[in-house]
């Protein structure tokens, strides 16, 4: 058997139950060696022990920072997924509990690949920059970005940047 890894990151989603007694439980992990978003990876989790897995499945929530430890399986065929069997787990740190999402949030960041634009619930407008800080321009709408972007590109396309 190969040699058990250590891995950090995230829980992605909700923890499943692999089998209908719940004696087993699957998750996804994001896991990220730098803090380039290109670099992240998410690796779906295994977790056979029942103890850990009634543990995964009633204390876990999207957004926990977890430590697991375990076995990679490699796909020995091209349709069989690869995954980490679980043999630790330890919650590093627990997601905040948002109680008024809508209250607690009036305004976002969003990405379009190397473009950040500012989403605000007061107004239409959503400012757009390039990831580096350039400015791109303003859209009237959110529907509009795409637009603008397009236009930015064939700018910078013509000015030979």
């Amino acid at each position: 058997m190969s040699e058990a890894i250590v891995l950090d990151g995230f829980l992605e989603e909700e923890t499943v139950p692999g089998d209908l007694h719940g004696s087993t439980a699957r998750f996804r992990l994001t896991v990220s060696p730098t803090d380039e978003r290109t670099d992240e990876a998410t690796l779906p989790c295994a977790v056979t022990d029942p103890v850990m897995a009634a543990a995964v499945l009633h204390d876990l929530v999207p957004g926990d920072k977890l430590r697991v430890t375990g076995h990679l399986r490699l796909p020995r065929t091209p349709d069989e997924p690869m995954s980490l069997a679980v043999t630790a787990l330890e919650v590093l740190a627990t997601a905040p509990v948002l109680t008024d999402i809508a209250g607690a949030f009036t305004a976002v960041l969003d990405r379009y690949g190397p473009y950040v634009c500012y989403l605000d619930a007061d107004t239409d407008h959503v400012p757009t920059w390039t990831e580096a800080g350039v400015w791109v321009g303003c859209a009237d709408t959110p529907g509009d970005v795409s637009d603008l972007l397009e236009a930015f590109e064939q700018r910078q396309t013509a000015d030979g940047e």
